[in-house]
């Protein structure tokens, strides 16, 4: 499974932007999805998740309430609704691919990575 992030850009503060992650290969929909991210200086964080039927989402606390994360297995693509967003959410995103299909919060669980796609936050 390729993964191919895109969406990322400049915003000011309360603004909003929509990620995507697009795969090619074969069995997309057999994976979880999910969306990690890494600002400067700092480690990987988990930032939400999707199993692989989309029945179940996750989030983490910082961005719960304001980002919505969904899917589309037809068209092999994952999204990441980012709305409300702040300063601190400033970070390089990535989508990446678990083949367990549960949408761990753990990125060493994740066989797939994309590319990354920046996103900054403007004050």
């Amino acid at each position: 499974v390729q993964l191919q992030a895109s969406g990322g850009g400049l915003v000011q503060e309360g603004g909003s932007l929509r990620l995507s992650c697009r795969a090619s290969g074969r069995s997309f929909s057999h994976y979880a999805m999910g969306w990690f991210r890494q600002a400067p200086g700092k480690e990987y964080e988990f930032v939400s998740s999707i199993t692989w039927s989309g029945d179940s989402t996750y989030y983490a606390d910082s961005v719960k309430g304001r980002f919505t994360i969904s899917r589309d297995n037809a068209k092999k693509t994952v999204y990441l609704q980012m709305s409300r967003l702040k300063s601190e959410d400033t970070a390089v995103y990535y989508c990446a691919a678990d083949g367990l299909g549960y949408g761990s919060r753990s990125y060493t669980n994740y066989d797939y990575w994309g590319q990354g796609t920046e996103v900054t936050v403007s004050s």
